[in-house]
């Protein structure tokens, strides 16, 4: 195992990014089993039964991700008398919610930079409700007694050739403006963080929850039935009309009469058909190790277990699990046309193998090791990159979604925000330009399938180009659309 020395002006400096995968990127994860670590352990709860027959509802989530779930135990909390039923089509936390990498962030905008662009003139109040919504999550994961494995440890986004210090800088600056507790971190502060030859730099945001995802969607809907919520699995709801002063739900082997309605079904093909053209699905993947050992942990220098994650267009986010496995994950969003989102593209050998090699880039010292798990998923992306709210049906009913791969956080604050407005609530949250603004729409195919793997050339034509945006993205820029991950 090489030595704990590994530093940029140590070592000589990878060029780039690995541009396809290797023999022993392949090697490191020929024998992951294909399924997300978070959802294949023995403590994954057996799964509820289905709606059947006919019942009633004040109010029916359509949903058991995140959103979801923070919506039934919100709604539960505030109004026990209230009868709730939550519909999940397949099973608690199956989607985007049990395939992430568990960084609950207090953002709200998918970052400072893309709040400065999109919400100026309301970020100071979006800074302070999202740092507001992580102490929330942390309070109720006390309250509800979900051990999640929590770790408030932050996140560190590292520069990780130095043509991207000094951008990284200018974050920080913006951040100290903004009254945010960013720090720079240079190449020398960093390697008392990590030992890598890919890190020249970093930004240090402290409010960044580390957790195991599918624990807490387990226990928040076994906290929402303890508040008297109803919880279906394998009940994917099929259609959804409004019927005088209600509305409709309909199963494959029942139905629900409800009076208000949240849908929360992310990247799934979405209820209201009208909201189709805002969101497009793309995939995500991720590799999980195997458990490091204290030598391996010692080699990596990885003492404060943050979050890390790089800043390219492209970029990885990668931690530490509770057992000292490295979850590694991101890189390339893949579109495929016509918004399919068929199971089967789950899995990808060439990008799990591609990611492999990236890891050993970034961490020479773990050569050798092997991958436990590979799999990925579908991320409900919009224009904005931010999650967007959706009124309907006489306000009987509020769909919430787009929230672009930063929504372990940003949930629990959609919920509350769709229960506000399902409930024609006058607030802080719903009079927000962000709630009442819809995202641009994305083209019709072939032009949506086009634009997109365009933009994702270009972004990676940039970061070979030393960040230098050309033509298309700086259109693309100033039209306010974008493609993220």
């Amino acid at each position: 195992m090489a030595p704990n020395n590994f530093h940029p002006a140590a070592v000589e400096k990878s060029a780039a990014w690995a541009s396809s995968p290797t023999a022993r990127g392949t090697a490191v994860v020929a024998e992951a089993a294909p399924a997300p670590f978070w959802l294949d352990r023995p403590e994954r709860p057996v799964a509820r039964g289905r709606l059947t027959g006919s019942t009633t509802a004040d109010l029916v989530i359509v949903g058991g991700g995140f959103t979801g779930l923070w919506a039934a135990v919100q709604a539960a909390e505030a109004d026990p008398a209230r009868s709730v039923i939550l519909l999940e089509g397949a099973r608690i936390a199956e989607g985007a919610s049990g395939r992430n990498g568990g960084f609950c962030s207090a953002s709200l905008t998918h970052g400072l930079v893309n709040g400065l662009d999109r919400y100026a003139d309301e970020l100071p109040e979006l800074l302070r409700m999202g740092v507001e919504t992580l102490d929330e999550i942390e309070a109720a994961m006390r309250r509800l007694g979900i051990d999640a494995d929590a770790e408030r440890n932050g996140e560190l986004d590292i520069a990780n050739f130095q043509w991207q210090v000094d951008d990284l800088k200018e974050v920080a600056r913006q951040g100290r403006v903004l009254d945010q507790p960013l720090r720079f971190l240079d190449a020398d502060e960093l390697a008392r963080h990590i030992s890598s030859p890919m890190a020249h730099g970093a930004v240090y945001d402290p409010d960044v929850i580390l957790i195991d995802p599918a624990r807490l969607a387990w226990g928040l809907a076994a906290a929402a039935e303890r508040l008297g919520v109803r919880v279906y699995e394998h009940s994917e709801v099929t259609d959804l009309r409004s019927v005088g002063d209600r509305v409709h739900l309909q199963t494959g082997y029942g139905t629900v009469d409800a009076a208000k309605v949240i849908l929360a079904t992310a990247a799934s093909k979405p209820l209201r058909r009208k909201l189709g053209h805002l969101m497009v699905p793309v995939w995500d993947y991720a590799i999980m190790t195997e458990p490091l050992t204290d030598a391996q942990l010692a080699a990596i220098g990885w003492t404060g277990r943050q979050g890390l994650a790089d800043s390219g267009n492209r970029f990885h986010y990668f931690r530490l699990t509770a057992d000292n496995r490295i979850l590694f994950g991101g890189w390339d969003a893949i579109y495929h046309y016509g918004s399919d989102t068929d199971p089967r593209h789950a899995q990808r050998p060439a990008e799990f193998a591609l990611l492999a090699e990236h890891l050993l880039q970034v961490f020479p010292q773990l050569e050798g090791i092997k991958a436990s798990h590979a799999w990925g998923g579908v991320i409900d992306t919009c224009s904005r990159f931010s999650n967007f709210w959706d009124v309907s049906m006489g306000g009987k009913v509020v769909s919430v979604l787009g929230f672009t791969g930063l929504g372990v956080g940003a949930s629990h604050f959609g919920a509350r925000t769709a229960l506000d407005l399902v409930d024609g609530k006058d607030t802080e949250r719903t009079r927000l330009k962000m709630v009442k603004k819809k995202p641009l729409p994305f083209p019709p195919e072939p032009l949506r399938w086009f634009g997109i793997t365009v933009t994702r050339h270009e972004f990676a034509r940039a970061d070979r180009n030393q960040g230098r945006r050309g033509l298309w993205l700086k259109t693309m820029d100033a039209l306010g659309l974008g493609f993220d991950s």
